[in-house]
């Protein structure tokens, strides 16, 4: 057994380096290529393509390292409800609801465990990333919670393509993946981070059928209450809160990326998609709020709204994010005060409460506000733009037009059909309307009545209404209720006779 697990780790340890020498090996020849032909032509290009593969090389470095010392960021322990991180995280993956349904059989909700927050919900969002991933098209994912011996044991089960019985083993391993394109390192980080809490991870799959992991950590009972954060922070005599901040710069960027660890992974995607810079904002969003300049938060806030609604960015993120300004925020501000010595006035304390926390709530506000107002007028026009086509009015010449309909017609279109119809035959002055139903494949018995109705207002409007290519299930609705076009239109078995007869003959 022992020789077993021997080799288990020499294959562990033999995937690791080789994965190191593919995933840094690479990018560092390009670099040394790149470097050959700087000699030749200097070219900018080149400079920038080198920067770019060596921030490649520099990358899988740092996410060993995360993965070696997952807590190398000192994030202080507190106690967790793992079912409550789910719920949230959830809400990251709205793009994808529409093609996986998500199920949740959560209980024993208010057990909690004792840990590093922020590495236990990137390790469970890595899971669901997983699982969204190796669903191909539509599926289904599975999240169970509840309390077993003394352990919290939360699942996570996709109906993916699932993974081979020979690979399970090594799963965890950095550079293993059954991805085409991944380095492991997203595992790797759930493994160590579970196994640094004391708890245990169980994978069973199938190919073909899907996959399931089971973490199970140490219960904790311990009410335990959240304490201040002391932070190594630097602050110089008489110095004003604002310039506090901005010397401190770097410090409040790695605790706001600590804080929000979910969007730490999306900050350079959001930057491409929406040219928006989350740190930089945030930096910007800070000392609005602390030198109090109300407006300035608003019509910040109705900015971000409108970006963010314009690039259809998932206002999860935001959230998390502007909730861990907040708390970083004050995360200064105490460590501002105790580094000055200042004294704790309650009124004082009090009134900078009030006003901080008013003033972030407005930001969300009116960011929600900003984005709301963006998504209903883009909602209108494509409404607009539906209705239009829904309605498609071709004009022939000057007195004739062709109303093409396809789809299905229910009542709610018929009457769009109705008001635009007749709206326009009193606008253009048209005097023969040809209403090809060649593309309408069904009409319920009330829609044709109201259809009826329509006919009668074409006719009052002194147009003539033709009507082609209507097709025989509609007809044999018509037969059965005794519902006619006599009087009402005239019929022709296909657009093209219509055509022929009322437009070439005059033409």
């Amino acid at each position: 057994m022992r020789d077993d697990v021997h080799l288990s780790q020499l294959a562990s340890v033999g995937q690791i380096a080789a994965g190191i020498a593919h995933e840094v090996k690479n990018p560092l020849t390009a670099v040394k290529g790149f470097l050959q032909l700087l000699k030749e032509s200097h070219d900018e290009m080149y400079v920038e393509i080198a920067q770019a593969e060596l921030q490649n090389a520099l990358g899988t470095l740092e996410n060993l390292l995360h993965v070696a010392k997952p807590d190398l960021e000192n994030e202080p322990k507190q106690l967790i409800s793992l079912s409550v991180e789910l719920q949230s995280l959830i809400h990251l993956f709205q793009d994808q609801i529409y093609r996986v349904q998500i199920q949740k059989h959560l209980s024993d909700t208010e057990a909690c465990v004792y840990g590093k927050k922020n590495q236990l919900k990137k390790a469970l969002f890595n899971l669901l990333k997983n699982a969204f991933e190796a669903i191909p098209e539509k599926g289904t994912i599975t999240i169970q919670h509840q309390v077993e011996n003394e352990m919290v044991v939360v699942s996570i089960e996709d109906t993916g393509t699932g993974i081979p019985p020979e690979k399970i083993s090594m799963l965890g391993t950095p550079f293993f993946t059954t991805k085409v394109e991944g380095t492991g390192m997203g595992l790797a980080q759930v493994f160590s981070v579970i196994y640094q809490h004391g708890g245990q991870i169980q994978v069973f799959s199938k190919e073909g059928e899907g996959t399931k992991f089971v973490l199970s950590i140490p219960l904790e009972t311990t009410k335990l209450t959240h304490g201040v954060i002391r932070m190594d922070l630097q602050v110089r005599e008489g110095e004003e809160l604002r310039d506090f901040f901005i010397n401190n710069r770097d410090a409040f960027e790695e605790s706001l990326l600590r804080e929000a660890s979910n969007v730490k992974g999306k900050i350079e995607e959001i930057k491409q998609i929406g040219n928006i810079n989350l740190l930089s904002n945030a930096h910007k969003l800070v000392l609005y709020i602390v030198d109090g300049r109300e407006h300035e938060v608003v019509s910040f806030a109705q900015e971000e709204g409108v970006n963010w609604a314009k690039n259809s960015l998932t206002l999860a993120f935001k959230l998390e994010w502007i909730q861990a300004i907040r708390r970083v925020l004050w995360d200064f501000l105490y460590n501002y005060d105790r580094l000055n010595g200042a004294a704790l006035i309650l009124e004082h304390f009090y009134s900078r409460e009030k006003q901080i926390n008013e003033l972030v709530d407005h930001f969300l506000n009116y960011f929600f506000i900003s984005y709301s107002q963006y998504k209903d007028q883009l909602l209108n026009k494509q409404r607009e733009l539906v209705d239009h086509l829904s309605v498609p009015l071709i004009p022939l010449t000057a007195s004739m037009s062709i109303l093409p309909l396809v789809g299905a017609i229910d009542n709610d279109r018929v009457a769009m059909i109705g008001e635009k119809v007749i709206g326009q035959i009193g606008e253009s002055r048209i005097e023969v309307l040809i209403l090809d139903l060649s593309g309408v494949s069904n009409m319920e018995g009330e829609v044709i009545h109201r259809f009826l109705d329509i006919l009668d207002g074409i006719s009052m409007m002194g147009c003539q209404a033709v009507i082609t290519g209507l097709r025989p299930e509609i007809v044999k609705v018509m037969i059965q209720q005794r519902i006619s076009f006599d009087n009402k239109a005239i019929t022709k078995g296909t657009l093209q006779q219509a055509l022929v007869e009322y437009l070439y003959t005059k033409a």
